[in-house]
């Protein structure tokens, strides 16, 4: 099992590569805990996997190195094998699914690995680098599995016990299992009393149902825009050391990742990928025990595609009130348009799209349906406005905020 002087060492390892990431206190994501970030998305390749893969390539034999290096990945650990291949002279072939975000792969090209696509997911990814390992003798590198690569990950536990001694509890992204090995391995050996809880997209919960099943339990499918936690069976060293080392293991939903995201592009001017904001999901909805203590919410990467981003940036509007959609029954007459938006812009909210609907089935033929998107401050000014809606004999359809 991995010792805390492995760990010390990887972070001697690390010392002129990876950066020590800032801890950053943020009071606006939570009125009764004291979150603090550990910033790993401003890491370099924008996540913390550099960590890993470097003190694992660092500590190999020339004839492992000369073999060339192999590794499967949703994006973040191959740009990782990709960036500590190349600073070391090594050809390296990183298997990543075909349904990884672009930004991630073209990364991975431009530090220096041939990128081969899998169709499917991580663990099809996995099969094809495990049976290129056998037809070519590389020499592969487990993205979680891999004791070096968890001693490499358990440095940020070194670094955030050093920049906040009080730490009460530490939250981890879990996908495979190795950042939240390697850290609570850190922190519970360095600091028992500190717990450390791990947090899973509620569509892919593969270490979650392993602990409720007390066995490694492997998942059908999984289904997350978290795409960097989306493993189906995590490692059987990962899972041994989370029985050991952690508390608890929740799952949040993917609203509440999106929510979470734009709190944090909004209020600490940090961008996450939905793997590296789960922590903090957890914190912000009520997810741990953590009222009223220090916490540390590890950012595990920010490398998030833009395209999801904006998709993202709309759901986590939508789920904090920000953004809604009512439908509203109208009689087909001059004015009624003109009274809605009235009482819409007296009671504070900004009327973005407006669509009239004629054709409806289920209509009378002198009425229509009027869909308005509005932005508002929050859940309350959307009641507000339903209810003054209501009181002007306006009929509401649906809200499409409150059905999400």
């Amino acid at each position: 099992m991995l010792t805390l002087d492995k760990i010390y060492q990887a972070a001697f390892t690390l010392k002129p590569v990876a950066r020590r990431t800032d801890l950053l206190y943020a009071p606006n994501l939570s009125h009764d805990t004291q979150i603090y970030l550990k910033t790993e998305n401003l890491q370099v390749t924008g996540s913390f996997k550099l960590r890993g893969a470097y003190n694992k390539i660092a500590s190999l034999t020339e004839e492992q190195r000369t073999a060339g290096i192999l590794a499967c990945s949703a994006g973040n650990h191959a740009q990782g094998v990709a960036m500590s291949a190349t600073m070391m002279g090594l050809h390296s072939i990183v298997c990543m699914p075909d349904g990884a975000p672009i930004s991630k792969v073209e990364a991975t090209k431009r530090l220096g690995a041939e990128v081969r696509l899998v169709p499917g997911t991580y663990d099809d990814a996995y099969e094809t680098a495990l049976a290129l390992q056998k037809e070519t003798g590389a020499t592969f590198i487990h993205p979680f599995n891999d004791e070096l690569v968890i001693a490499g990950q358990g440095t940020i536990g070194l670094e955030i016990l050093d920049q906040l001694p009080e730490v009460d509890a530490v939250i981890v992204p879990v996908g495979g299992g190795g950042l939240i090995a390697g850290v609570a391995c850190a922190v519970k050996s360095l600091n028992p009393r500190v717990k450390v809880y791990g947090v899973q997209a509620k569509n892919a919960p593969s270490m979650a149902r392993s602990r409720e099943m007390d066995e490694i339990v492997t998942l059908d499918t999984v289904a997350t825009f978290a795409d960097g936690i989306a493993v189906k069976t995590p490692g059987s060293l990962t899972y041994a050391m989370t029985k050991q080392y952690v508390d608890e293991v929740v799952t949040v939903s993917e609203d509440e990742i999106a929510a979470a995201i734009l709190a944090l592009i909004e209020q600490q001017k940090l961008i996450a990928e939905g793997a590296g904001a789960v922590s903090v999901a957890a914190a912000m909805f009520g997810r741990l025990p953590i009222e009223g203590k220090k916490v540390v919410c590890v950012v595990s990467g920010g490398n998030i595609d833009v395209n999801i981003l904006s998709r993202v940036i709309t759901r986590g509007l939508v789920m904090g009130g920000r953004n809604s959609v009512l439908q509203i029954a109208l009689e087909d007459k001059p004015g009624q348009l003109l009274g809605v938006s009235r009482i819409i812009s007296e009671c504070g909210g900004n009327v973005v799209s407006v669509h009239h609907e004629r054709s409806d089935a289920n209509m009378a033929i002198a009425s229509c349906f009027l869909k308005i998107g509005m932005e508002t401050r929050d859940f309350e000014q959307i009641r507000t406005i339903k209810a003054r809606l209501t009181e002007a004999g306006f009929r509401i359809v649906s809200d499409r905020a409150q059905e999400l």
